[in-house]
């Protein structure tokens, strides 16, 4: 059950995000929606699951994009890797410390993902530090956002059957 409700947040994000992608304005930088569940998940399952979740959903995106395939799927695979390891290793459940993950987590993806095009001189990326530093406050954003509304919801819906059942 959690393996097709994580496949179903990877889907919904690449359907999202593909959808939005034409409606980001240019020269500002986009949220990677697919990034931000991949982490989120790491953070609640382990590094396995986000090793594998990263991977998996790198990957995809990288064969809906016009670069080169496995290079996102690289990037992504070590971020999801090392946010479960830091999920398990420390207590991330205040919005705080998961903004924090979320903006080291689009800093390290951004590392790997523009080291490696610039390492095998693919392409050059002129000051990238602005965008990718707008990129991790919104993707920091918008998780800790979504996180809280994600483990806001089950308890919701329990307490209106609760009423429901009271009245």
């Amino acid at each position: 059950m959690k393996i097709a409700a994580a496949l179903a947040a990877i889907a919904a994000a690449l359907a999202l995000q593909t959808t939005l992608g034409s409606l980001v304005i240019r020269g500002t930088a986009a949220l990677d929606l697919v990034l931000i569940v991949v982490v989120y998940i790491a953070l609640m399952t382990g590094p396995v699951t986000g090793l594998l979740l990263g991977s998996f959903a790198g990957l995809i995106q990288d064969s809906l994009s016009s670069g080169i395939i496995g290079i996102g799927g690289l990037a992504k695979t070590v971020v999801g890797f090392m946010a479960g390891v830091l999920g398990t290793q420390f207590i991330v459940a205040a919005p705080l410390s998961r903004f924090v993950v979320f903006v080291l987590a689009t800093a390290l993806h951004a590392a790997i993902f523009m080291g490696l095009y610039v390492l095998l001189e693919l392409r050059q990326f002129d000051s990238p530090y602005g965008p990718v530093l707008s990129q991790a406050v919104g993707n920091g954003f918008v998780g800790v956002v979504g996180a809280q509304l994600v483990e806001l919801l089950p308890g919701l819906r329990e307490r209106r059957r609760t009423r429901r059942a009271s009245r």
